[in-house]
């Protein structure tokens, strides 16, 4: 898989937790903020760092923006800021924004604004923010402790029409699958059960996997 390119814009707890995240995952994360001290304490772990002013779009600009997959806009301290630099974002052309909302209010200016993909301020969900930047098709990441998480994903068209048995999850990748989600002729998923060695994985299931997070990624990385 290729390594990803994210620009974390705010550096404060919300944001560094996700920024740390990312690195974890394998991707090249740049780290933007107003302030020289947050910039400074995360210099070392990040793949860049760099103090700016992120409502100026030549500011911006100047750090190749547009050559990343996607920007979060992070900042926590000052709505206002977040706005401006999210419209900073949108007017040079940064495809995908991730912006952060604090209450349902704020949400809904930036649903207003055209920002497809808002996340909550809680530092819970950061585990899956990352994981959706750096695997797109992760519908649902949970991170649990000793570096264990449960993740949900389209199955891969790799397995499609193979019985359980023959995949070798816990063999080859050291993986257990939970369950199975199957769509009625309405679309809808259900539940399938518990699994069984005979039950075929079929195209347009989605499979909820539980491991280690290093082996999660290669089951991924293999079966993308």
């Amino acid at each position: 898989m290729q390594q990803k390119k994210i620009a974390v814009i705010g550096l404060g707890r919300f944001g560094t937790a996700i920024a740390k995240k990312l690195v974890n995952l394998g991707a090249d994360v740049l780290g933007i903020d107003i302030s020289e001290d947050k910039v400074e304490d995360l210099k070392e772990v990040l793949s860049y760092t760099v103090c700016l002013d992120s409502s100026d779009p030549k500011a911006l600009m100047s750090q190749n923006i547009l050559d990343m997959d996607a920007v979060v806009v992070a900042i926590g301290a000052s709505f206002q800021d977040l706005i401006l630099t999210t419209y900073a974002l949108q007017e040079i052309g940064v495809e995908r924004i991730i912006a952060r909302a604090q209450d349902e209010i704020q949400k809904r200016i930036l649903e207003k604004m055209g920002v497809r993909e808002i996340m909550s301020i809680e530092d819970e969900v950061s585990n899956g923010v990352a994981q959706q930047l750096i695997n797109p098709s992760v519908l649902m990441a949970v991170q649990l402790p000793d570096t264990y998480e449960i993740i949900e994903i389209p199955a891969p068209n790799t397995l499609w029409d193979t019985k359980l048995s023959e995949i070798g999850l816990r063999e080859k990748y050291n993986l257990n699958l939970v369950t199975v989600l199957r769509a009625d002729d309405g679309g809808t998923h259900h539940i399938l059960g518990v699994p069984y060695p005979e039950t075929k994985i079929r195209k347009g299931d989605l499979v909820i996997i539980f491991g280690k997070m290093d082996d999660v990624k290669k089951f991924m990385d293999i079966n993308s």
